[in-house]
């Protein structure tokens, strides 16, 4: 075996986990509009965790909260630098998780099992990655079949 097909097969995995990355961007998304439309409510969730930094500058962590989910969101359901999203959403994520959603477990269960499962999927890809259908996979395709010979280069080629 060569060594670009040792490397075609590290990445490839089955069809329904890029169903699940896909679903977790939509429910960061989902929620990163949700926040951006109602701050009150996100400016409220920080407030509940009772950490001093986190209730002195609830405008900013808010802001920044908000903007993130959307932004990762979009990158994970897209599968572009899935990492990296994961890793900057699990912070936050544990934060709602311990500090937010367990204060609050009788007001909504839902939400506490919702940021777990979320919380587990975003380590999980921290750690996998975006996968064989993803813009990460596509754009790392595209640049080995720029380098050869008689694929792509041949078509840009006057």
């Amino acid at each position: 075996m060569t060594e670009t097909n040792v490397t075609e097969k590290t990445h490839i995995q089955p069809l329904w986990i890029t169903g699940v990355r896909i679903i977790l961007g939509f429910i960061l998304l989902y929620k990163g509009i949700l926040f951006i439309s109602n701050t009150i409510l996100l400016e409220t969730l920080i407030e509940k965790t009772g950490v001093g930094i986190f209730t002195k500058n609830t405008e900013v962590f808010s802001f920044i909260v908000a903007y993130l989910s959307l932004l990762c969101g979009l990158f994970i359901a897209t599968g572009l630098w899935t990492k990296i999203s994961s890793i900057v959403q699990i912070p936050i994520l544990i934060i709602a998780v311990f500090w937010v959603n367990m204060k609050g477990i009788s007001e909504n269960g839902f939400e506490l099992v919702l940021s777990i499962i979320t919380l587990i999927l975003l380590v999980f890809f921290a750690i996998k990655g975006s996968g064989a259908h993803s813009a990460d996979e596509y754009f790392r395709t595209y640049y080995k079949a720029g380098a050869e010979d008689g694929k792509a280069k041949r078509f840009f080629k006057s």
